[in-house]
């Protein structure tokens, strides 16, 4: 029983990804990655704006009476995030990046740019 809870929530989750995904390059965004992971961390979709990286984390809650897709994301969580993009950009020419998130509840996508920084 348990793994078919977990697969439908790793389904959601994929489609959650690629509507976000959709959405940012409607948007004029380029993707780059998707699911990066390292021990300790991992990032959702990468894309570049211009000149700019972008680590997305795409959050997506089926209503909000905990708080919402947004609430979800814990100052642990940005610091997975953080150093998961800190190991991506090793090696890499130096870059402009910041952080956004996508956050879906019910039905309704919102992008927020800069959502959080290297620094929280």
């Amino acid at each position: 029983m348990q793994a078919k809870t977990n697969d439908t929530t790793t389904t959601r989750g994929r489609e959650a990804e690629e509507r976000a995904a959709r959405y940012l390059t409607a948007h004029g965004q380029r993707e780059v990655a998707r699911n990066f992971r390292i021990r300790g961390g991992e990032i959702d979709l990468i894309f570049r704006d211009g000149q700019t990286l972008v680590f997305v984390e795409v959050r997506q809650r089926s209503h909000s009476e905990f708080g919402g897709a947004g609430a979800s994301i814990t100052l642990a969580k940005r610091r997975r995030i953080v150093l998961a993009a800190r190991h991506y950009l090793l090696g890499k020419p130096e870059s402009d990046c910041r952080f956004d998130c996508v956050l879906i509840d019910g039905g309704r996508l919102e992008w927020i740019r800069n959502a959080f920084s290297a620094d929280d």
